[in-house]
């Protein structure tokens, strides 16, 4: 081979391992300053070991920064922490005495192991399918991650996760009207070990609808007593045609505690007959299948008052040097601080209400005339008496 040719292998070769030689010492850099994981249950012993340091290697250890403050001793390049608890989180990292070189680095997380999780599963689109959701009664306080298995006559179900909800999956019916159990099987995991829960149902158990939509309540004119309530079904339940809801109508007034229900099939309005006049009333519906599953939860609640009568205006008139004024009842009293209009040669005011909504009748005015007459019929009576 030429000399050349031999040289510029030469060269190449050791470019190759100065390459490998950067890049190793760089991801065991990197790897001190990011650090490596630790998961460890809480209430234990535990032991960080400072990387590959032989038995009698000195080290000293800090955590985020700063001397370990924590209950903690230490044996060669091991540091030993008792009873660790959530305040022992973080990231610890070791030095070799005596020229401080740190030689490792460990984020320390301190947990519990999961327990079995909690499952429900509901249909509220039947018959298209269910979804299944869990949760853990207890928190785990690292990482925890779900498996699910879904099992129909011994058959393994595609499980859709749930774009949304980070604990729940969507699984379709293969069949409908079937009387064969479902099988969930739910499993956490994490970095402390893994618990499972069994869950088993049949298909007419777990049918419940979303609450019913758009729930009005609206008075009937010049009627005091009755209120017409009108609703949706719920848009998620997808075949109302031909798996038709009935629905639970609950009304009250507010000045009472007790509920009065009406149960409806295949409708979505009521008329309530019996309302209290002008009490105002708070109102609910939910809906359920007609012949499987169980009833959804309430609807959000509206608030309507029977229709309310206008009242009717009262005139009242006063002397007859006085323009007439006329009273209206309102429903509410003006705002405090309003005035009233006045004339500016005379101060006008209102008449009084009558206990009675029905107009009074104003007695005839009486003239000057008559006034004077009326004045002096005493005095002249008593002259002629005199003269007598």
């Amino acid at each position: 081979m030429d000399p050349r040719g031999r040289m510029a292998n030469l060269v190449t070769s050791l470019c190759c391992v100065v390459v490998a030689a950067v890049v190793v010492a760089y991801a065991q850099r990197r790897s001190q300053l990011v650090g490596r994981n630790q998961y460890e249950p809480m209430y234990t012993e535990v032991v960080l070991r400072c990387g590959s340091l032989d038995s009698n290697a000195s080290v000293s250890w800090k955590v985020n920064g700063t001397d370990v403050r924590a209950q903690h001793r230490q044996l060669g390049p091991k540091l030993i922490l008792t009873q660790v608890t959530l305040s022992h989180n973080g990231l610890y990292s070791c030095f070799q005495n005596p020229n401080g070189e740190r030689r490792d680095t460990i984020l320390l997380h301190v947990g519990i192991r999961p327990r079995e999780p909690s499952v429900t599963c509901r249909s509220n689109t039947y018959p298209k399918g269910f979804y299944c959701s869990w949760h853990q009664l207890y928190p785990t306080y690292i990482p925890t991650s779900y498996e699910v298995d879904v099992v129909h006559n011994q058959k393994s179900l595609e499980v859709q996760k749930d774009a949304v909800h980070k604990n729940r999956c969507h699984v379709r019916f293969p069949e409908v009207f079937s009387s064969s159990p479902y099988k969930v099987n739910v499993t956490a995991i994490n970095a402390l070990g893994r618990a499972s829960t069994l869950y088993s149902f049949e298909e007419s158990n777990i049918v419940k609808p979303d609450p019913p939509e758009r729930v009005t309540a609206t008075p009937i004119r010049f009627n005091a007593r009755r209120l017409e309530v009108t609703w949706q079904s719920p848009a998620t339940w997808p075949d109302v045609d031909n798996f038709p809801l009935k629905y639970f109508l609950r009304y009250r007034p507010l000045i009472r505690d007790t509920w009065q229900h009406v149960e409806l099939s295949d409708s979505t309005a009521h008329t309530i007959t019996d309302a209290i006049a002008g009490k105002e009333y708070i109102i609910q519906v939910a809906a359920k299948d007609t012949e499987i599953g169980t009833w959804s939860d309430w609807s959000v609640a509206v608030h309507a008052t029977p229709w309310i009568e206008d009242p009717s205006p009262i005139t009242s008139t006063t002397d007859g040097d006085f323009p007439t004024v006329t009273a209206v009842i309102h429903s509410k009293t003006p705002p405090s601080g309003q005035n009233i209009s006045a004339s500016p040669r005379h101060e006008t005011k209102t008449s009084p209400i009558p206990s009675s909504n029905a107009p009074q009748k104003a007695e005839p005015p009486v003239g000057r005339a008559a006034r004077l007459l009326t004045f002096f019929s005493p005095l002249l009576l008593g002259m002629l008496l005199l003269l007598m």
